[in-house]
């Protein structure tokens, strides 16, 4: 048994990069034994791992990675843990409303994990292509001011694993890979927005953020456990540059039931249902909450100053169709069309 998991499952000392990057290697070259990846899945999905152990295997799978020479300055992320209630993709119409009202955002995601629809399989439903590279998000990001990589931003660790525990599906035992997804993701910008399901991984990821450096990161939860703000209910959102956390009141005590943020259901299209809210069609909640999460990209990204102006400037975008002009504007030009136009550094 490799010294990876005697350490999970003993829990008696954390694990450190040297180790990790050994179980790495040896998950690369196939000379683990059957069934370690399943025992190491299993056990991170369990139970969090302490603080130094999951900074440990986060910089052992960055040190991996080829050279990244983009930096997308002034640019934000924004980026769900995933679990919760079931709602419909709300962080990805934030994301296009605030590139709507000027943000420069760069959208991660992946394909549904505990949703019935996620990021990824969305922007398929829309003809919106994903981009293959550093250079080409550049360009989409040039272009549209919104770019959507795919999943050459995760560490190809993450796709050995998968692929080491068929025929087991990694939704069964990877709920760990959801958890950490948006720290796993390596892209360059200035701010991320990083919704938290379960509030009793703030204090982990808490930790984590606190030694990211490079980037803002906003932690958001609420008590309904749905991971992105909410304008119904009370939001804590905890930052990882010495600042106190931020409490965001509710807008309307009281008001708006969470079947307002349901996915499309029924014989419903859910990309009718999409573009129904982008254009300012959706239930009162899901519009003030969609606007809510772009005016925290505003804010985080330093595009606004403070949140009642972000907020206005979300809700005009909506209202005035700016951001269903933005999706249609994507769905006319898929990004190898874009990149051909674009001189790209």
């Amino acid at each position: 048994m490799h010294e990876v998991l005697r350490a999970l499952i003993r829990r008696d000392r954390a694990v450190d990069q040297e180790l990790w990057g050994s179980f790495w290697d040896q998950l690369r070259d196939g000379a683990l034994r059957s069934g370690e990846t399943v025992a190491l899945l299993s056990s991170l999905s369990t139970r969090m791992p302490d603080r130094d152990t999951l900074v440990a295997m986060l910089r052992s799978l960055d040190e991996r990675r080829p050279a990244i020479a983009a930096r997308l300055d002034g640019t934000a992320n924004i980026v769900g843990t995933g679990g919760g209630p079931a709602t419909f993709n709300i962080s990805t119409a934030a994301a296009f409303l605030a590139a709507a009202l000027g943000v420069r955002v760069v959208k991660t995601g992946s394909r549904a994990y505990t949703s019935t629809c996620g990021s990824h399989d969305l922007l398929d439903r829309l003809g919106i292509e994903r981009t293959t590279s550093y250079e080409r998000t550049e360009a989409q990001l040039e272009r549209f001011g919104i770019a959507f990589p795919g999943n050459f931003v995760y560490p190809r660790e993450v796709a050995l694993l998968a692929r080491s525990i068929v025929p087991m599906d990694l939704r069964m035992i990877g709920g760990f890979i959801n958890s950490v997804g948006p720290f796993l993701a390596s892209v360059p910008v200035s701010a991320q927005l990083v919704g938290v399901s379960d509030r009793s991984l703030l204090r982990t990821l808490g930790q984590v953020a606190a030694t990211v450096a490079e980037r803002r990161i906003w932690l958001c939860s609420n008590e309904l456990g749905i991971d992105e703000l909410v304008s119904s209910v009370d939001n804590l959102v905890l930052t990882n540059d010495g600042s106190d956390a931020i409490r965001l009141p509710t807008e309307a005590p009281g008001t708006g039931a969470i079947a307002e943020l349901r996915p499309a259901a029924g014989g419903e299209d859910v990309v009718d249902h999409f573009l129904g809210v982008l254009s300012g069609q959706g239930t009162a909640l899901a519009t003030r909450t969609v606007c809510l999460n772009a005016a925290a990209l505003a804010v985080a990204s330093g595009l606004i100053g403070g949140w009642p102006e972000a907020i206005r400037a979300a809700d005009d975008a909506l209202r005035g169709g700016a951001a269903r002009e933005l999706v249609d504007r994507l769905r006319a030009h898929p990004v190898r069309r874009a990149v051909a136009t674009v001189r790209v550094r």
